[in-house]
């Protein structure tokens, strides 16, 4: 029997341009449900896929608290997130939800 050797995915690996990076960040929106801790584990992934030494300094937050505040660990706070979003050059935007 062949021995079937697995390694860790990473999505960050494949979050190559920004078009990317929003549809993911959209999809884990979607997929949420409310946790506010599993949007900020998605902006995580794409923070390390840009780079957190640079998403951290635009952001204007230290490396440690940026990767703190995305671990998926606990909810960062709001202003936290819209600092991140915009370091990522991304926008969060509002819709009518479906019923």
């Amino acid at each position: 029997m062949a021995i079937t050797t697995t390694t860790r995915y990473d999505v960050a690996e494949h979050l190559r341009n920004p078009h990317e990076m929003a549809a993911y960040l959209e999809a884990c929106m979607e997929a949420a449900d409310g946790d506010a801790a599993f949007i900020a584990k998605a902006l995580g992934d794409i923070a390390r896929a840009k780079g957190m030494a640079q998403v951290a300094r635009d952001a204007g937050l230290s490396r440690e608290s940026l990767y703190k505040a995305l671990s998926g660990d606990r909810a960062p706070s709001f202003d936290t997130i819209l600092k991140v979003v915009g370091a990522l050059g991304l926008e969060l935007r509002a819709q009518v939800a479906n019923p």
